[in-house]
């Protein structure tokens, strides 16, 4: 069996009094999608960020391609192939989408020419084509969402990390994005998402973990996950799933 590209050790981020992410273990392998739901607060944003080095753990271990990065801040392992989205997107108001994209292929190409071909040839992947040389101050929320995930992808990542890239946008947009995931990851890069918008997550992730309250509380396939009484609990409460698995035992 070959080594995970990701492993996330007993991990624990406290801030203060508040424990955010509570030993928290991941197993990512090489080339697959794999999402990480959970209810609003559980910890999944904080995991992203430890894992990109936005925040460093309280205690713990971050792996990723057989190395601790735990003590590396975010570029340098955004050089070793971690790139993530942010939910908040913030685009350089002042600069064209192409010279938007070209901020992150600068981290591979230091040429100017060269990273302005380079964000050419990624907005041709996210559908930002024909925008190259608008204004990312006047893109739709929809538009700011391909161009954060093109800034990423400029990067030229093995492992990409994805924090709810679809939030916010209608049933049509989720519909149009979801085929650039599969085709990212049909690319060749590995892809970790946040996500609550549960069409997505059943139809692109191979497996998902479940995080509540800082812990992971489950792993698995997502249509078997989603039926598991810990995770219904997590996001419905108790009763919830007590009357679930009622319905469900009356009906076998």
């Amino acid at each position: 069996m070959s080594a995970p590209l990701l492993v996330v050790e007993n991990v624990s981020k406290r801030f203060g009094g508040l424990l955010a992410v509570d030993s928290a273990s991941l197993r990512i392998d090489a080339g697959g999608i794999t999402g990480l739901i959970g209810p609003n607060g559980a910890g999944k944003t904080t995991l992203l960020a430890l894992i990109s080095g936005f925040e460093k753990p309280t205690s713990g271990r971050v792996v990723f391609d057989g190395a601790d990065i735990g003590a590396l801040p975010p570029h340098r392992r955004a050089a070793l192939g971690i790139a993530r989205t942010f939910q908040i997107v913030q685009p350089f108001a002042g600069l064209s989408v192409r010279e938007n994209i070209a901020v992150g292929a600068h981290l591979r190409h230091a040429g100017r020419d060269e990273a302005l071909g380079n964000a050419e040839a990624v907005s041709r992947l996210v559908g930002l084509s024909d925008r190259l040389d608008a204004q990312a101050s006047g893109l739709t929320i929809a538009g700011r969402k391909r161009l954060e995930l093109a800034r990423a992808l400029a990067t030229e990542p093995t492992l990409l990390l994805l924090d709810e890239v679809l939030a916010g946008l209608n049933p049509s947009e989720i519909r149009d994005v979801i085929p650039i995931v599969k085709e990212i990851q049909r690319a060749g890069v590995t892809v970790l998402m946040v996500e609550h918008v549960m069409q997505a997550v059943m139809s692109l992730c191979d497996a998902v973990f479940v995080v509540a309250q800082g812990r992971v509380i489950a792993h698995g396939p997502p249509a078997a996950v989603v039926k598991d009484p810990k995770v219904v609990e997590a996001y419905l409460g108790r009763g919830a799933a007590t009357r679930l698995a009622a319905r469900e035992a009356t009906h076998d």
